[in-house]
């Protein structure tokens, strides 16, 4: 199964959600899909685009949040999992690209490829919803599931190790950090204290 064959049967599907991507290969994969204003590629931060789709989905319960990760990345910051149990919004959605590989940094081996089983340490964490897809009608249906239900899900997606060509995005990193926050508040999801805060830069992270 390919992770930009998984993209592409969600793609429709993001278009009501907030979408937090990790960098390298996911974030390329699915900017090539066409870019939207809900999604935001977390770039230079490599194990954290969990923690940062937590904080959105605490901070806007009234919109489903889409994290899309990879294995190389979640273990690299195992303790957000238990994090992620101990809040549990219902609104949160974490997709896990497992290929085995640290693909975008090198190709080296992760712990999956010995063994690791990310849905049963997620599990462990307490994250009860979690589950692993090894192909696209079994990825498709649990992230069906995951979106019309009311808890927060993990989905493991096993994945081929392959990738773009290149990583060159046609958004800055600039551009994309205010772009996405406009569309937070002009969507009317911030509460009025939260739209003044950003205005004035000193808000949560993406004003920073």
């Amino acid at each position: 199964m390919l992770r930009l064959e998984c993209l592409r049967v969600i793609y429709g599907r993001l278009q009501d959600c907030l979408v937090v991507t990790i960098m390298g290969a996911t974030a390329a994969e699915l900017q090539s899909l066409g870019h939207r204003e809900n999604f935001f590629y977390l770039q230079h931060a490599m194990g954290l685009a969990s923690s940062l789709g937590l904080g959105l989905a605490l901070s806007v319960p009234q919109r489903k949040v889409v994290v899309l990760d990879g294995d190389g990345s979640v273990l690299m910051n195992l303790g957000g999992l238990t994090t992620l149990a101990r809040y549990a919004p219902g609104n949160l959605i974490h997709v896990i690209f497992d290929n085995e590989s640290l693909f975008s940094t090198g190709g080296f081996p992760t712990a999956t490829r010995t063994g690791a089983d990310l849905a049963g340490i997620a599990r462990a964490a307490g994250i009860t919803q979690s589950c692993t897809a090894a192909t696209l009608e079994e990825f498709q249906l649990a992230f069906d599931g995951a979106l019309r239900g009311d808890r927060m899900a993990s989905i493991i997606a096993k994945v081929d190790a392959t990738g773009p060509a290149q990583y060159e995005a046609s958004l800055s990193l600039l551009e994309n950090r205010f772009q996405f926050r406009r569309h937070i508040q002009e969507s009317g999801l911030c509460a009025p204290g939260v739209a003044a805060r950003t205005e004035r830069g000193t808000s949560w992270s993406l004003s920073t």
